[in-house]
């Protein structure tokens, strides 16, 4: 009864903290917010001068005295101070699309195994930028929930959620999880293996947006039919002026192996000690991709062949967090098995 009354004077709101992006969900409007995880700061001043899009604008074009801060590095925050600044200014922007009365209540998703210290920083960062209750989801659940898996059912599922920090694995049933392993292993890892195989093999510097933009544009897991490039610009390192290069599908590849390999050997971890009923279970269902690797083109083909068991590539797999906190938020008394409420659920072991 209490519930449905403060939903009429509160706003529901569902975050995935990540390492690279934010979402933000809106109970009722859908997921409102998209940005990076990047905030502009003067160091004058120790003011913020811009959150999300138009921060991640200035990087690599800021003076002096504006340094771009990523407040989250490897799923967790590295910078207290600055990450509440950013949730105050994502809490407030969704709060403002629909004006209700009281503080709104928050789900957000954060890696799976973080520690109980990293858990209570995005617990109390949360509580100081605005919000009245706090629940915490372990990323790969919430993805789970996302893209509707019988997380409930007596039968084994399981995700492997590649983010910009973290790529988080996990069994699941019966509402919990079985088996998981969180890897510090993802898109930013592969990013800066791009621009060291450039830097190395071409004598060219190239920055963080450009090694993201390559990986996206011809970056694969295994070969495709065609061999792709692109022409790259950057600054040579013998000379010190601007140039460009070709680049090849082939180049990227060898950029990403090693990143690869590791998520893979990490998931057949997980599988080696999953029971054998559940096992079986995804044997025959297959594992669920979500997350921006699961953008990487011929992804699944890369993990047939090395885990040959099927796979499944989620909708829109950048969301699938964001959408699993929304589903929480619908009805938290069916999910509150699978989420942290206060800190008094959180243990200091």
């Amino acid at each position: 009864m209490f519930d449905r009354f403060f939903r009429h004077f509160s706003n529901d709101i569902g975050i995935d903290l990540g390492t690279a992006n934010t979402l933000v969900y809106l109970r009722g409007r859908g997921i409102v917010i998209d940005e990076p995880s990047v905030v502009a700061l003067n160091a004058k001043t120790d003011r913020v001068v811009a959150v999300g899009n138009e921060a991640k604008d200035m990087m690599g074009r800021t003076p002096a005295h504006i340094k771009i801060v990523r407040p989250l590095v490897d799923g967790v925050i590295s910078d207290y101070e600055v990450t509440e600044e950013m949730l105050s200014y994502l809490i407030n922007k969704a709060n403002d699309m629909v004006k209700k009365f009281l503080r709104p209540r928050v789900v957000i998703g954060i890696p799976v195994g973080i520690t109980n210290v990293e858990m209570r920083a995005v617990y109390d960062a949360a509580k100081s930028a605005g919000a009245r209750e706090v629940y915490i989801v372990e990323e790969p659940t919430a993805a789970a929930i996302g893209v509707h898996l019988p997380i409930h059912e007596p039968v084994g599922s399981m995700i492997v959620d590649i983010g910009g920090g973290t790529t988080d694995i996990a069994v699941i049933a019966l509402g919990g999880v079985v088996r998981s392993k969180s890897l510090k292993v993802a898109g930013d890892v592969m990013n800066t293996n791009i621009i060291t195989y450039i830097r190395d093999e071409f004598k060219m510097l190239i920055g963080e947006k450009t090694a993201e933009h390559i990986k996206m544009t011809i970056g694969s897991a295994v070969p495709g039919e065609h061999t792709e490039e692109m022409t790259v610009k950057g600054r040579d390192l013998i000379t010190g002026l601007p140039r460009e290069a070709v680049i090849t599908d082939t180049d990227i590849r060898e950029a990403m192996y090693g990143p690869l390999s590791q998520i893979v050997e990490a998931i057949k971890e997980v599988l080696e000690t999953t029971p054998p009923e559940v096992l079986s279970d995804i044997m025959y269902k297959g594992i669920t991709v979500s997350g921006g690797g699961a953008l990487i083109r011929n992804l699944p083909e890369l993990l047939k062949m090395q885990l040959k068991v099927p796979i499944n590539i989620a909708d829109d797999p950048l969301t699938c967090v964001a959408r699993g906190t929304g589903v929480i938020l619908e009805d938290i008394e069916r999910y509150k098995d699978v989420v942290i409420q206060n800190t008094d659920d959180i243990s200091f072991r």
